[in-house]
């Protein structure tokens, strides 16, 4: 094999399993977690400091600030984190990324092979999902490191190249020039702990010196901001404001630290004797030090991101609106106040609905990422809505109180029950379209008409909530019956097309699934009803 064809491959199939690593290891990680993560994200960031802290754990275990700042990015739009909030996880996923860096600058390649072998066995043998989720982190652990000695030996002969290494050597005599290839680099990757530990390795190799290696570095601090940029593209201004925020406090303390490059670059040099983990230092003392010099600011921070980027925040919606822990003392009151959030929630529940099955009917993707915030914010709503009642349940209730109580907790569940099977309908049109499933008309046809009939249940039932008008739910009742009787029908008509080959039977199986949510989300409306005609006259007057 030629001599740059081997280097070339080599690069590139270590730099795969670099990246085939970590992912392995940040979903091992992640599913040792579980929903943890999501949680700490969402309730653990009432202080600047605590938000750092989150973001920074977070970060050290799904291995990439991008992921962490895209979680924030749907937080904020989804209403359930303020910009404030936002900005200081994103600062501590700045300093989480770092330990990518850190720890390939212990030089540790020589445990890749015992890791993989300790990995594989435990992935391999494990009875508990728990066991196997730890062996796949080791397994991911041993490939990345795997990954990394292999792009170090391919490396290797070029240090005999002049021109290569005075390439590399100009990055440190123009230093913006080394910022901007690292910017680029990691913008293409999306991934800032690729570029880090890439250089990372190039400087353990000789191949390139500080200087340049935190040109780089700097640069790939500015690369990462690429991904959540992307993923506000659409979302709310807030979203929006929060991606924007990323971006310019990374160029602004990069721009900073050119001004005392030299300087910086005789620091890190003072804090270890190796270069690699001179680099890796580097790397963590830039971003602890925006993160020390912007917290104390962050209000004022906040602020200057609102007034460049103007506009009516309409995330509010997506927060409880209703709910105030003033109004228990009066139970019928705040049961009342329960009902409207409860109405909130269905209509999120209504709007999320309404996204997938246009999605899903037109192959219209982009309306998913709208829907799965939703989605984030009805899990919300019934987080708040439940915790509410059950302090609600503390206070001296009458017995149609708490029945109304009861009602309202079972309603929560039915309404995010619907949310989940729109979440349900989102992935069945993500498949359509990633398979390029064909649809006749007829068969669209029949989806809209069983759709237009779901959906209306849904939203009579939100009426009736909405009204107290429970009279009114006799009619539920009635439609339901008329949903199961025709999801019946139109699942005996379409298995006949599929056994007489009219139909392409990967559509077919998609299509079942489709009038099997739809009707589960009927019955969800008819329950909804049931609890509510079986509520007395006085749901009236806490409705109204």
């Amino acid at each position: 094999m030629p001599y740059m064809a081997k280097v070339l491959f080599g690069l590139l199939g270590g730099l795969g399993l670099f990246l085939f690593g970590m992912d392995m290891m940040a979903q091992g990680l992640q599913k040792t977690a579980g929903d943890r993560l999501r949680r700490m994200l969402e309730i653990l960031t009432s202080t600047p400091i605590v938000g750092v802290l989150v973001g920074t754990i977070v970060t050290m275990l799904v291995q990439s600030s991008s992921a962490t700042s895209v979680m924030v990015v749907g937080f904020v739009n989804a209403g359930l984190m303020t910009l404030k909030q936002a900005v200081s996880v994103i600062l501590g996923a700045n300093i989480g990324t770092t330990i990518t860096a850190f720890m390939v600058s212990l030089k540790l390649t020589e445990l890749a092979l015992p890791a993989i072998a300790i990995g594989f066995a435990l992935t391999l043998i494990g009875k508990r999902k728990a066991t196997r989720h730890i062996g796949q982190t080791i397994l991911g652990f041993g490939i990345l490191f795997l990954g990394l000695d292999i792009m170090g030996s391919s490396m290797k002969p070029l240090k005999d190249s002049p021109i290569f290494v005075n390439m590399l050597l100009s990055f440190g005599d123009n230093p913006f020039l080394g910022v901007a290839v690292g910017a680029a680099f990691t913008a293409i990757v999306q991934s800032s702990s690729v570029t880090t530990g890439l250089v990372v390795t190039l400087a353990s190799q000789g191949l390139i010196d500080l200087s340049a290696s935190m040109a780089l570095v700097l640069g790939s601090n500015i690369g990462t901001t690429v991904t959540p940029l992307l993923a506000s593209i659409g979302a709310q201004l807030v979203a929006r404001r929060a991606a924007i925020a990323n971006l310019i406090f990374k160029v602004s303390g990069v721009l900073l630290v050119m001004f005392v490059f030299r300087p910086f670059v005789n620091l890190a040099a003072m804090t270890h004797p190796d270069l690699a983990r001179q680099v890796a230092n580097s790397h963590i003392i830039f971003n602890v030090a925006n993160a020390v010099v912007l917290l104390p600011l962050l209000s004022i921070y906040v602020r200057f991101i609102e007034r460049i980027i103007p506009g009516e925040d309409k995330t509010e919606q997506f927060k409880p609106i209703y709910l105030d822990e003033h109004l228990m003392g009066t139970p019928s009151i705040a049961l009342g106040q329960a009902s409207r959030e409860l109405v909130h929630m269905g209509k999120l529940a209504l709007a999320a609905l309404d996204d997938v099955y246009y999605a899903f009917s037109n192959n219209a993707g982009e309306r998913l990422g709208a829907a799965a915030h939703k989605e984030t914010a009805i899990n919300n709503l019934e987080h708040e809505i439940v915790n509410y009642l059950v302090k609600l349940s503390r206070h001296s209730l009458s017995d149609e109180q708490s029945e109304r109580l009861n009602a309202l907790i079972n309603i929560t569940s039915d309404i995010e029950r619907v949310g989940d099977h729109a979440e349900n309908i989102a992935e069945l049109a993500d498949y359509r379209s990633e398979h390029r499933l064909p649809f006749s008309p007829e068969a669209i046809a029949e989806l809209d008409s069983l759709y237009k009939k779901v959906y209306g249940l849904v939203e009579q039932a939100l009426s009736v909530l909405e009204s107290g008008k429970v009279y009114e739910a006799g009619s539920i009742l009635e439609g339901e019956n008329d949903v199961d009787a025709i999801e019946k029908k139109l699942r005996r008509m379409h298995i006949n097309r599929l056994n007489s080959g009219v139909c392409f039977p990967a559509s077919g199986v998609v299509y079942l699934d489709m009038i099997s949510n739809l009707e589960r989300i009927a019955d969800h409306a008819n329950n909804i009803a049931e609890v509510l005609t079986g509520i007395n006259d006085e749901w009236n007057e806490a409705s109204n």
